[in-house]
């Protein structure tokens, strides 16, 4: 296996560019979007993922396990599963069996590996190539200066990474990074660590996600969470979809959706692209849906501009209050807002100087389709809104996501049967890692309770979030850098100077299951560390282990894996945690560590006594379908403590998002084919994208007057903070998209977000919100990146 690995990165390098072509494109087919998601096609991507990574029947037994009772979480998406009653056919999508497919695969990337290729070579790879190579095997150590990596026993490991956390001047030296799908009992060790040793540290994959929305709720309605269930979408009478694509990003949301639909919901959808998985869904278990095409999902459609939200919201209030006061207590719900809500006049006020036909324009939607989505809405209780990043990467997404609530305070519509907010998380385990503390600026109240129960003093300053630590790492504040899974590198914005940043580190230390780039743009010193994936049997004292997450609505679940691991060197996130504390911290830790890495129930018997809503956590996880988490806001409709259990209406204003005539507006996305960073495959199947990922989508009017036609190369460039961010060689694809916005992957125009473009309070990295230029390409761009490229920076075309 290892000399196949070794063939297929020597044909990858070895395609060098000449100097008349000095980049290449693979040969971009387009064909038709799709109108529906799901169905035949989905089932056959799935199962040919497992053939791909040589897993065929390892994998199909493990899927059959994938969410069920008694089986293992998920790894990709934090949708939740049915309380009760689960399919027998499978409870898993086509992106979570692409997920267990990387996990389950039988190739390996061995110690053997390494000595064969070069971080160099490695570095000129794309990040769908670096993540096909398979699972890590062994801890692999890069000494300073050297070019290859090369294996190390643990106990060395753990040794070198103790003797550079003690030899920093001040433990605010160190950064502890998290991705989301580690386990509840390795977040809540790995957490008490970096707070023992004395920072706060802890910048994570919400700080790049879901921010937004924790920034906006806390302070509105008292907890940062959702405050639906998956039976509240079957009690819906009306779900808004804002912001979020369910058929790549949550597929089995779509089994929900259709559930409310058929009990008679109606579907708002608001994106700036017609999504496969918003207007359609096939489900693939069911002979008659994929006979007749499966089920509409939208009922109305808003195809919003980037940016467009927050006049589209005020455009619906505007309707909604004309409607109220032609129906006095029909529209709006006065009890609701007398008892349970503060600000009311104030914000009724604004409204006189607000003009519908001038909110449309803002927006980009038709005055009649804004009158029609209100009139969907204005004599229903039951409302469900929903949202993904399209709204959380928004310069003013807090603002908007506010808005979003407000509209459902006017209706009463929040802490009710069929009714809510629903932001909907993406890493398996992302909520729960923040549930386990997992949080840069955590709370007096959290720090209490961890310093009375164990007796050492907690540091109490607020630490860096992704953003600021990228910037102190740039700036030598942070010297050395621990990463808890996840690709940082490809994960975070302006790939050029995060990696320039990086390469400053004494020391880079990562935890992952595969290779990815965050590897290969390091530190003077890096360590690879291998771990078990979440369909791994996790064995401790001859045991196989259960570990515990939480999913997008609360639901915390047992999750047990039942795979062989590809190597007998791995170890478990929560003893790689625990052996590094005793390593790092020795006689001086007051934390029993070593009972920790013996017991994860250990481990659940101290998060029960120093985070709320974990009474008997022993016992209620290992009931069918775990236990709900306490939500005031949903279960009691109690809000802000601040503000005696009321909510706030909030004041907002509508951003000013003029472009010069050369700009255009460019939101990052993903393809049907990957999951965050990691890329399955080079095809986008719903949009109509078949062996290519550098693609620009353009509305066809204004490739029509820059000049350019489809099929055409161009350059993109950023020039936030007087600074020129080059993305090169990139096809032009017309599509159905509202004019002078564009749409990209990620991570290959992560190099045009710049560090400083972020949401105002959540500091999350606007990536939906980009201005660029396009440029028709030119070879001569090459020698500017060429440094960059071939440091393995950003991605090569």
């Amino acid at each position: 296996m290892e000399e196949n690995n070794k063939k297929k990165v020597e044909e990858k390098i070895h395609k060098e560019p000449n100097a008349e072509n000095p980049f290449t494109l693979l040969d971009l087919k387009l064909t038709h979007v799709e109108k529906a998601a799901a169905g035949v096609p989905a089932v056959m991507a799935a199962f040919s993922d497992l053939f791909e990574e040589k897993a065929p029947v390892r994998g199909m037994r493990a899927l059959f396990k994938m969410n069920q009772m008694g089986g293992f979480d998920c790894p990709s998406c934090a949708w939740p599963d049915p309380d009760d009653e689960r399919s027998v056919l499978g409870e898993y999508c086509e992106n979570g069996a692409k997920a267990l497919a990387e996990e389950a695969t039988t190739k390996r990337v061995t110690p053997e590996f390494f000595r064969q290729n070069s971080v160099y070579d490695l570095a000129k790879l794309d990040d769908y190539q670096i993540g096909k190579m398979g699972r890590l095997t062994d801890p692999m150590y890069l000494a300073p200066g050297a070019t290859h990596y090369e294996p190390i026993s643990w106990d060395n490991a753990f040794k070198k990474i103790a003797e550079h956390f003690n030899a920093l001047e001040s433990p605010d030296e160190a950064a502890f990074y998290t991705s989301g799908r580690t386990s509840n009992e390795a977040s809540f060790v790995y957490q008490l660590f970096a707070k023992e040793f004395g920072t706060n540290n802890m910048p994570d994959c919400s700080n790049m996600c879901h921010e937004t929305s924790g920034s906006a709720l806390r302070p509105t309605i008292g907890i940062g969470k959702g405050t639906v269930t998956l039976e509240d979408f079957y009690d819906a009478e009306v779900i808004i979809i804002i912001g979020q694509n369910p058929g790549t990003n949550a597929p089995r949301m779509m089994s929900a959706l259709a559930k409310g639909k058929k009990n008679g919901a109606k579907i708002i959808a608001i994106n700036p692209l017609p999504e496969a998985g918003l207007m359609g869904f096939i489900n693939p278990q069911s002979v008659r849906e994929v006979i007749t095409g499966g089920v509409q999902l939208a009922d109305l459609y808003l195809p919003v501009k980037i940016n467009g939200d927050m006049a589209l919201l005020k455009a619906l209030e505007l309707l909604l209050i004309e409607f109220e006061k032609k129906n006095p207590g029909k529209v709006f719900d006065e009890e609701f807002i007398q008892n349970k809500t503060v600000g009311y006049e104030d914000f009724m006020k604004q409204f006189d100087d607000y003009k519908l036909e001038e909110l449309a324009d803002l927006s980009g939607v038709s005055k009649e389709a804004l009158q029609q989505a209100a009139e969907m809405i204005a004599f229903k209780k039951r409302i469900i809104i929903s949202w993904g990043m399209g709204l959380t990467q928004q310069p003013n997404g807090v603002d908007m996501i506010r808005e979003i609530l407000n509209i459902l305070l006017l209706k009463g519509s929040i802490g009710k049967p069929g009714a809510g907010v629903c932001p909907v998380r993406g890493h398996s385990n992302v909520q729960g890692n923040r549930t386990m503390l997992i949080d840069e600026k955590p709370t007096d109240e959290q720090l209490d309770r961890l310093e009375n129960f164990y007796g050492f003093k907690v540091p109490r300053k607020h630490g860096y979030d992704v953003v600021r630590a990228i910037k102190a790492i740039h700036e030598e504040k942070i010297k050395m850098m621990f990463c808890m899974g996840g690709n940082f590198l490809s994960a975070t914005p302006d790939t050029t100077y995060t990696a320039n940043a990086l390469r400053k580190l004494k020391l880079l230390v990562c935890v992952s299951t595969k290779l990815n780039r965050g590897h290969l743009v390091h530190g003077k010193e890096a360590l690879i560390l291998p771990t078990y994936g979440r369909s791994d049997k996790d064995i401790v004292n001859g045991e196989i282990q259960i570990v515990t997450t939480e999913n997008s609505m609360g639901v915390v679940q047992s999750s047990k894996g039942m795979l062989d691991a590809v190597s007998d060197n791995l170890i478990n996130e929560t003893q790689i945690v625990c052996r590094m504390a005793m390593a790092t911290l020795g006689e001086r830790s007051v934390v029993n560590w070593q009972r920790y890495h013996d017991s994860y129930d250990a481990v659940r018997d101290d998060i029960e006594q120093c985070i709320p809503g974990f009474t008997d956590y022993n016992v209620r996880v290992r009931q069918k379908g775990g236990f709900y988490l306490p939500n005031a806001a949903r279960d009691e409709q109690s809000f802000s403590k601040e503000l005696g259990g009321r909510a706030p209406f909030t004041l907002t204003e509508i951003p000013d998002n003029t472009l010069a005539s050369d700009e255009y507006m460019m939101a990052t996305t993903r393809t049907h084919d990957q999951f965050n960073t990691t890329i399955y495959g080079l095809d986008d199947r719903y949009r109509g994208i078949k062996n290519e990922r550098r693609v620009i989508f353009m509305n066809q009017k204004d490739i029509d007057k820059a000049g350019f036609k489809a099929g055409d190369r161009v350059d993109l460039y950023n020039y936030d903070d007087g600074i020129e961010r080059v993305a090169p060689l990139f096809i032009i694809v017309s599509y159905q998209i509202p004019e002078k916005n564009t749409v990209t992957y990620f991570p290959e125009t992560n190099v045009l977000v710049s560090v400083n473009n972020v949401v105002k309070e959540s500091n999350m990295p606007a990536s939906k919100y980009v201005k660029i230029k396009i440029k028709k390409h030119d070879p001569e761009v090459y020698k500017k990146v060429d440094e960059m490229l071939y440091q393995g920076a950003i991605q090569r075309p």
